[in-house]
C-alpha cells in the first residue's frame, strides 16, 4: 500500500511548511484526500495556535513515497458550500 505524507502549508516559503516525516499508508490518492479533509477538520476544531491566524488559509501538500507532490488540499475544502436559492 502506498505511503502519503501530509505536509501542512501555513504560509509561503520554506519556513511556512510543516513536514510530515511519518506519513500514512492509504489505498490511493482519493483516500489520501479524504484523510486530509478529516485531519484538517480535527486540527481546526482542536488547535488554536497563535502562529496560525486563519486555518482556512492553510493547505495539505500531499507527497508520495518518492517525494512527488500528488495533491494539494486546502483546509477551506472542509467547508461545504450551501446552495443559494
Amino acid at each position: 500500500m502506498p505511503r502519503y505524507f501530509f505536509n501542512v502549508r501555513h504560509r509561503p516559503g520554506p519556513a511556512g511548511l510543516a513536514e510530515d516525516r511519518e506519513g500514512d499508508e492509504l489505498v490511493d490518492v482519493a483516500a489520501a484526500r479524504e484523510h486530509a479533509l478529516s485531519e484538517a477538520k480535527a486540527v481546526i476544531a482542536r488547535d488554536q495556535l497563535a502562529t496560525i491566524r486563519d486555518w482556512m488559509d492553510c493547505s495539505f501538500e500531499i507527497m508520495d513515497g518518492d517525494g512527488q507532490l500528488v495533491l494539494t488540499v486546502p483546509f477551506s475544502d472542509t467547508v461545504q458550500e450551501q446552495d443559494e436559492d
